[in-house]
């Protein structure tokens, strides 16, 4: 059964880079322009959350807080892939439930490889 991811960015280009690299690599994707944007598709089965930090309407933060907040998925893995790499961000992003954490610019490569290891 083919695995669906959703990619959650306000960035058009970095949306489309996540897609491409992702559904290269078999899995479906649906995209969403920031956390408000994400939550309202957020209503089917999504095995992962790759989300951007700093959004307007609803940042990442928030965005991880919501969904955490809803039983069906509160144990979905979310990858926060964000420029922001200061600790305390990242503690910051822990804390609401972030499962990982990349920084931009990111390698495809590296992408796949933290998909592949949190959705085991």
């Amino acid at each position: 059964m083919t695995k669906t991811i959703m990619t959650v960015d306000d960035s058009a280009s970095v949306r489309q880079m996540v897609s491409f690299t992702l559904k290269k690599e078999g899995y479906a994707v649906i995209e969403a322009a920031d956390g408000k944007d994400a939550l309202a598709k957020l209503n089917g089965p999504v095995d992962l959350i790759i989300t951007d930090l700093n959004m307007p309407n609803l940042d990442g933060i928030g965005l991880i807080k919501a969904v955490r907040g809803n039983s069906a998925y509160r144990f979905t893995p979310i990858v926060m892939l964000t420029t922001e790499s200061q600790d305390t961000k990242k503690m910051e992003g822990k804390a609401a439930g972030a499962t990982g954490w990349i920084i931009k610019p990111f390698k495809p490569e590296q992408l796949v490889a933290v998909v592949k290891k949190v959705m085991r």
